[in-house]
């Protein structure tokens, strides 16, 4: 089962390209819920406000992502389907991405406006900073402070990532462990004697 996902982790730079007299400016954002996905819009609406048109897709999530378009009044399906087929394209996902269009006077026709969309995420995704990461499943690690040299082993050998950590008589870690590798590293914590492990959610 695939364990890793494109996105991206920062806004991309504003793309831009003019088609028959229409500008369309293009924005990529990452999102992790839908009201990431409200606030970028607002974003873009205070800084267009004037604009046209500010159509987008975004997909949230891996197996089964939820996906929304828009065409923001444009012909059906001729911006949000283009757009998030270039999400699709560069196989990502927690990504929101906009083109924000400026009418120039002249009519593109519905096979005009794919393409333009089309054009203005591909330059768009073109210029942002794609990275690949891992699906995560989270833990907390609950022990006493004498097994402390076996736990970091452990995690040390499996390169896990402590993402917090309370040290006393008692100690509490949180860990990401990589999906693909948590049945090995859930065998290997059972081991140690008065360790105690459990599955959280993280908010």
């Amino acid at each position: 089962m695939k364990d890793t996902y494109n996105t991206i982790t920062e806004a991309s730079d504003e793309s831009f390209f003019k088609e028959k007299g229409s500008k369309f400016f293009g924005y990529a954002f990452p999102i992790w819920s839908k009201e990431d996905a409200q606030m970028a819009l607002d974003q873009l609406k205070k800084k267009h406000p004037s604009a046209n048109h500010i159509c987008y897709a975004w997909q949230l999530g891996i197996e089964n992502p939820t996906v929304k378009l828009n065409d923001d009044g444009e012909p059906s399906n001729s911006a949000g389907s283009p757009i998030h087929g270039q999400i699709r394209s560069f196989d990502l996902t927690y990504i929101l991405v906009a083109s924000v269009r400026y009418f120039g006077g002249t009519k593109l026709g519905v096979g005009g406006l794919k393409q333009a969309y089309k054009h203005s995420a591909m330059i768009t995704l073109q210029g942002a900073a794609i990275v690949e990461k891992t699906v995560d499943i989270y833990y907390q690690l609950n022990f006493n402070y004498d097994a402390i040299n076996l736990v970091m082993r452990i995690i040390k050998e499996k390169n896990i990532r402590i993402l917090s950590q309370q040290m006393g008589v008692d100690c509490i870690y949180r860990i990401a462990v990589r999906k693909g590798e948590a049945a090995e590293v859930l065998g290997r914590f059972s081991q140690l004697y008065q360790l105690k492990i459990q599955a959280i959610e993280l908010p």
